[in-house]
């Protein structure tokens, strides 16, 4: 069974007439036909039932078919990879970013591997970190900046940031002139919180819970300006990892946090063994490079 033969079968069933086919494939209804009928005598079965009105499929055409149908998307596929391979220095990238990042430092990332490869192209979309990593288990991203992920076998990633969490608090605030207070002192303040997609929420509110309170949680939010704006409002307090706070611009000051110190992790992540482009590859390993440098000391 050849491929051709299987392309040819195809454009008769979309069609519904050979001759039509034939019109479509720029061959003969004759070379058509024998085609065909070389087919059928291979498999030993009819594929059609030829009545004046129409073609019918035989029982044994329905399955053909249908696992025809599944080759040419795989032929698809293998076009589009190919395609991609011989042409590494081209591609698109879709990345998702928190909220809860330095935009700057990724921003001259992007802009560094753009150098490289000035025709590949950028989607950028933020949002939280379950979110993303859900989008990168789907197919709708092929890469987010994300807290550390817990185990999931579809999800590989490369660390990044290890810091600590700080309190943030209004120069209003009883705790200013503090070096630092330990958590079990906030137990009376109210939080400001990003909202329910973001680890960082879920990772304030565990260390709560672990030294014996819940956090009275009276706003949330997805805008990491507007929880600036709000602290500074002497509405709230709020914890935020060392990165960011040494980018805050209102009238707000940061705290160390004790007892525990809570820990942050970022990540860079993208699918297990889904298919990965040259360009994909080498975005990871320059990735990789420049973070490992920003990390440094």
């Amino acid at each position: 069974m050849e491929i051709k033969q299987l392309q040819f079968f195809i454009e008769i069933t979309r069609t519904g007439s050979f001759t039509s086919a034939a019109e479509n494939l720029f061959i003969t209804q004759p070379a058509l036909s024998r085609t065909i009928k070389s087919l059928e005598d291979q498999l030993g079965t009819k594929l059609f039932v030829r009545t004046r009105k129409k073609l019918i499929l035989t029982d044994a055409g329905r399955v053909l078919k249908k696992h025809a149908l599944k080759i040419e998307e795989q032929l698809q596929q293998l076009d589009e990879e190919m395609d991609k391979m011989l042409m590494p220095k081209k591609g698109h990238i879709r990345i998702g970013l928190p909220t809860v990042t330095n935009s700057t430092f990724f921003s001259k990332l992007l802009a560094s591997f753009h150098q490289e490869y000035p025709e590949v192209t950028f989607q950028l979309e933020e949002d939280g970190s379950k979110t993303i990593e859900q989008k990168i288990v789907n197919g709708l991203l092929d890469f987010g900046i994300v807290f550390l992920p817990d185990k999931n076998e579809s999800i590989d990633y490369y660390t990044f940031i290890n810091e600590k969490l700080k309190l943030v608090i209004p120069a209003s605030h009883r705790f200013i002139g503090k070096q630092e207070v330990s958590l079990q002192e906030l137990k009376e303040e109210n939080f400001i919180m990003f909202n329910r997609d973001f680890e960082l929420r879920s990772l304030v509110i565990a260390a709560c819970k672990g030294i014996g309170f819940q956090p009275t949680i009276i706003s949330e939010t997805s805008q990491l300006d507007f929880i600036q704006e709000m602290v500074a409002s002497n509405l709230g307090i709020t914890l935020l990892p060392e990165s960011i706070c040494k980018d805050l611009t209102h009238d707000i000051q940061t705290i160390s946090i004790t007892n525990p110190t809570i820990r942050w992790s970022l990540a860079l992540i993208w699918k297990t063994n889904g298919y990965m482009s040259q360009v994909e590859k080498e975005f990871i390993r320059f990735a990789k490079v420049k973070l490992s440098e920003a990390s440094l000391p």
